[in-house]
C-alpha cells in the first residue's frame, strides 16, 4: 500500500527519485502510464498485471475497450529503478503531466501518482473541497 505526499527535484536528465520507503515494491520493475487526470502513474510491475486481467475481464462493448487499452496501454512505459532509486521519466508522460524539474509524488493505496506543483495544487484543493460529500456516500454501503 502506498500513501504519503513527497515533493523531489528532477534531474537534468529527467530522472525522479522514489520516496525510500516504495523503492521495495518496484524492484521488478515500474510501469508508467497516464493518469485520467494530468498526472503520470506507476505501477508495480504485479500491480500492473492485476489491472490488465482486470480491464480484460470488464463488461465493456469492443470499441470502448479498444479506446481504453490504446490510452493506457499504449501510453505506458516499462523501466527500472537505477541504482540511486531513480526512474527516467520519459519526455511523452513528462509534457502530460507537466512536470518540469519537480515533482510530487503522491500515494495512491495500489500505485504513486506523480504530479507537477501547479497540478497537484488544483487537484489537492478539489479534492479537499469535495472531501465530506465523498465520504457521506460511502458510508451507506
Amino acid at each position: 500500500m502506498f500513501f504519503g505526499e513527497y515533493e523531489y527535484k528532477v534531474d537534468d536528465k529527467g530522472r525522479l527519485p522514489l520516496p525510500p520507503k516504495f523503492r521495495e515494491n518496484f524492484k521488478e520493475g515500474v510501469i508508467l502510464t497516464r493518469g485520467a487526470e494530468a498526472c503520470i502513474v506507476a505501477y508495480p510491475l504485479a500491480e500492473w498485471k492485476r489491472l490488465a486481467d482486470s480491464l480484460a475481464a470488464r463488461a465493456v462493448t469492443p470499441s470502448k475497450m479498444r479506446k481504453l487499452n490504446r490510452i493506457i496501454f499504449g501510453a505506458a512505459f516499462s523501466l527500472d529503478l537505477d541504482g540511486q532509486g531513480r526512474m527516467a521519466l520519459p519526455q511523452p508522460l513528462r509534457q502530460y503531466a507537466g512536470i518540469g524539474d519537480a515533482a510530487i509524488i503522491i500515494g495512491a493505496n495500489n500505485c504513486i501518482e506523480l504530479w507537477s506543483q501547479q497540478q497537484w495544487a488544483s487537484e489537492k484543493a478539489s479534492a479537499e473541497e469535495q472531501l465530506w460529500q465523498i465520504m457521506e456516500s460511502l458510508e451507506g454501503q
